[in-house]
């Protein structure tokens, strides 16, 4: 069985908005939502911008005793994800429990572990009761699964920066060959505590001003948090029910370069994208814009040019291609989603994001990145690239529903 996959629902919680028209907006005004960061003390860490959640309270969308069973993380993900299910209609209604299944990217409880270890050696107390199913790396699956009623598979995908690209591909390959009626899928993270920052800190990939893609200047990532998730269900159930039809998944890709933990590999990036568009049963020249991986480092820029000159050829200077993380920062596992989120939008409401910040052309990355300013466009066929560390590579194909 081959079905279409249809996006139903999105949810957003990102540095730009609490909710998919705060994002929506941002995005078409290049709204960048990088700031002096707040949630670790000054002075603690060199670093001084990220991309936060602004003004996020839990006690405004949570229970105090649910609280205590979520990371930051999973916080995220519930909001997301109880936005997207609330969008896509009665989605649940007239299937079977175990026809609808929660993949979800898996995310680091950054904040749980950081508040047990300080428990521990600071305080020389116990960890918090609820310690391991709050950090447990399945615990957004979980919650969302618990929240929703979902009975069928539910489970997370641990791929580092590409974890909810993983998530998203597997729950719409699920969906097309019958397994799932109805997905509810995406990624979360929540990375900015004082030990995750000083240990980024560590790699020296952070960016000392901002983050600019593509940019010859450009200096390095900025970390950000949030969360994304998309309802996917079968394209024939969503029309017959009236769903809001938002985008279609048409193809998913999925590479290990094999070589190097912190090093991407252009070819095999390239397998990646290849794979994407094969499976959607599409050429290079059906693309019509990409949403980059583009962190902003030095090296990722550039293999990723590599890695799409490779694949579309003398078209790619004809070919958007557009970084969101110099709006909202890397938000890691949750930036596949975002990057899937953000490109439907576009695809629905007629314009290109920007890659802002930009200020110098690297001949090295001599992309139309579509800089500083969001562009008129309507464009019908989309990648998502994800490349995380470890070699570990996922891109997506959507199309725009026209």
């Amino acid at each position: 069985m081959t079905r279409r996959v249809a996006v139903t629902g999105l949810g957003a919680v990102s540095p730009l908005g609490m909710g998919v028209a705060q994002n929506l907006t941002a995005l078409h005004a290049g709204q960048v939502g990088l700031a002096p960061l707040t949630l670790v003390p000054a002075g603690q860490v060199k670093t001084h911008l990220a991309g936060e959640v602004k003004g996020y309270a839990p006690e405004a969308h949570f229970e105090p005793r649910q609280i205590s069973t979520l990371d930051r993380s999973s916080q995220f993900a519930l909001l997301a994800a109880r936005e997207a299910v609330t969008g896509a209609g009665d989605v649940l209604a007239g299937i079977a429990p175990e026809r609808a299944g929660a993949i979800f990217g898996a995310a680091v409880g950054c904040e749980t572990l950081e508040e047990g270890y300080r428990r521990i050696f600071v305080d020389g107390a116990r960890p918090h009761p609820f310690t391991v199913p709050r950090v447990m790396p399945s615990s957004a699956a979980s919650q969302i699964s618990m929240a929703h009623h979902i009975f069928g598979p539910s489970f997370s995908t641990a791929s580092a920066c590409s974890s909810a690209s993983h998530a998203i591909g597997l729950a719409f390959h699920m969906v097309r060959s019958g397994l799932l009626d109805v997905a509810v899928t995406g990624g979360c993270e929540a990375p900015i505590t004082l030990g995750m920052v000083k240990s980024w800190e560590a790699l020296r990939v952070l960016s000392g001003d901002t983050c600019r893609p593509f940019s010859k200047d450009r200096s390095g990532l900025v970390l950000g948090e949030g969360a994304g998730a998309l309802v996917l269900e079968d394209m024939e159930r969503a029309r017959a029910r009236g769903a809001p039809i938002l985008g279609e998944i048409i193809g998913f890709g999925m590479s290990a370069d094999g070589a190097d933990l912190t090093a991407p590999d252009a070819r095999s990036a390239a397998r990646a994208i290849s794979a994407a568009l094969a499976d959607a049963g599409l050429d290079a020249g059906a693309v019509d814009y990409v949403s980059a991986h583009g962190t902003g480092t030095v090296l990722n820029d550039r293999t990723e040019t590599a890695a799409l000159r490779s694949v579309l050829g003398d078209r790619l200077a004809r070919v958007p291609v557009s970084s969101i993380k110099s709006m909202t920062g890397h938000c890691l596992g949750a930036s596949g989603a975002l990057g899937a989120i953000a490109t439907l939008l576009a695809m629905a409401h007629g314009f290109l994001p920007p890659t802002m910040n930009f200020r110098e052309a690297d001949p090295e990355c001599d992309l139309d990145c579509v800089p500083n300013v969001a562009r008129a466009a309507m464009p019908d066929v989309a990648l998502v690239n994800a490349f995380a560390f470890g070699g570990l590579n996922a891109v997506l194909a959507l199309r725009a529903a026209r």
